[in-house]
């Protein structure tokens, strides 16, 4: 039975998806070692830090869906917990709350090594994370929630992760984001393919339903497209190290999420698409990671 709770609390921190935090902290510092320098605790405590807003956003989207009825029995995936599994919802919220005084304890830390400007973007970031299903106007309910993730966990989080090791940001670090935060933003964007339906009947207004379901997964195929094109450029201009074409590994676990959402209309027959999906960014991120370390190694 205790084995059964700790499995129901696992899985309601989507640990699958926190993969979109761990790879822009680890590009973003990554990048900084490339440049000679690298603070391993700094690296830990951001990592940390990033992790767990991500888990207290997945908190406040399982507490604010149920509050708004999107969950049921029947939803498909991790969602809906807090009905399937019997978990308090009050509980859920609080840990949603924990989660961010754990990250600002963090960002304390980081903050005294680095800058304090760093407590006012980290604070920017738990806003939005609560904001992108809570409040009367939540993110997600509209066309902004993937442009919103992909700044703010893609951008912004590697952005922090070189400042706090080097003390700037420059131009080249802010470009090289893109193509991480596209993963992130089709992350989400994959999600809302998959939700369309039950979102459409409970008044969301998402770019998925905004475009339809076909010209959505023409979008996601379009920005994957844009991804490696504009990988090449970076490895050709010499902003990336040639070790960064082993990011075209993903390309499998890419263009097969294109290919199984095609003819799919249910949410279980499009559930394997946005699991390649998460495994296409997770490739991606790790590899271009990867390629920076070799490239500083070798």
């Amino acid at each position: 039975m205790k084995n059964n709770r700790l499995k129901v609390w696992w899985r309601m921190l989507r640990p699958h998806t926190l993969t979109a935090s761990f790879i822009p902290v680890f590009v973003g510092t990554m990048l900084a070692l490339v440049d000679g320098v690298f603070d391993f605790s700094l690296f830990v405590a951001m990592l940390l830090a990033s992790m767990l807003i991500q888990s207290a956003t997945n908190m406040f989207n399982e507490y604010f869906d149920y509050k708004r009825g999107l969950d049921n029995e029947d939803s498909v995936g991790i969602g809906g917990t807090i009905i399937r599994d019997g978990i308090a919802p009050k509980v859920v919220l609080r840990l949603g709350y924990a989660f961010f005084g754990l990250a600002v304890l963090l960002g304390v830390f980081i903050c005294m090594f680095s800058s304090w400007w760093i407590a006012v973007v980290g604070s920017v970031c738990m806003i939005v994370g609560y904001l992108y299903t809570g409040g009367p106007h939540p993110i997600a309910y509209t066309p902004f929630g993937e442009i919103f993730a992909g700044i703010m966990m893609g951008t912004v989080i590697i952005g922090i992760s070189y400042f706090i090791q080097t003390g700037r940001v420059t131009s080249d670090v802010l470009f090289l984001s893109i193509p991480t935060a596209l993963f992130i933003s089709c992350l989400l964007l994959a999600n809302n393919i998959r939700d369309l339906k039950g979102d459409k009947e409970n008044g969301r207004k998402t770019i998925a339903i905004l475009l339809g379901r076909r010209n959505a997964i023409v979008l996601e195929a379009g920005a994957f497209v844009f991804i490696y094109v504009i990988t090449i450029y970076f490895v050709v201009s010499g902003m990336l190290p040639w070790w960064s074409f082993l990011t075209f590994l993903s390309m499998i676990k890419a263009f097969s999420a294109i290919k199984k959402f095609k003819g799919k209309k249910t949410s279980a027959e499009m559930l394997p698409a946005m699991v390649d999906t998460g495994k296409a960014n997770t490739i991606y991120g790790v590899m271009l990671g990867v390629s920076l370390l070799l490239s500083y190694i070798v």
